[in-house]
């Protein structure tokens, strides 16, 4: 019979990877209360240590374009697309003289 896999939240895992940074508890002590692998606890240790709480979130904050910007963008696109087979159709015409 196979475990269910846990999600934790990013508050959740910063908590607990300050507590085994501060070393007042040891990490098999942290395992057994918070019910969580201790291979865990040093992963999230780890990567608190060398990165900003942020980390744990799942949403990443990404550089995100101005919706503005976007929206004007793809409205120019959409009437270049709108006028590209116009002129074309125009051009296959045969011509009448």
């Amino acid at each position: 019979m196979g475990r269910i896999r846990r999600s934790h939240s990013s508050a959740f895992k910063a908590k607990v990877a300050f507590e085994a940074i501060k070393k007042e508890k040891t990490i098999a002590q942290l395992s057994s209360e918070y019910g969580v692998h201790p291979n865990l606890i040093n992963q999230w240790k780890r990567r608190l240590a060398q990165e900003p709480p942020e980390i744990f979130s799942r949403k990443k904050s990404k550089q995100k374009p101005d919706t503005e910007e976007l929206v004007s963008e793809l409205y120019r696109q959409i009437g270049q697309l709108k006028v590209e087979p116009d002129g074309l159709k125009k051009k296959s015409e045969p011509l009448h003289c």
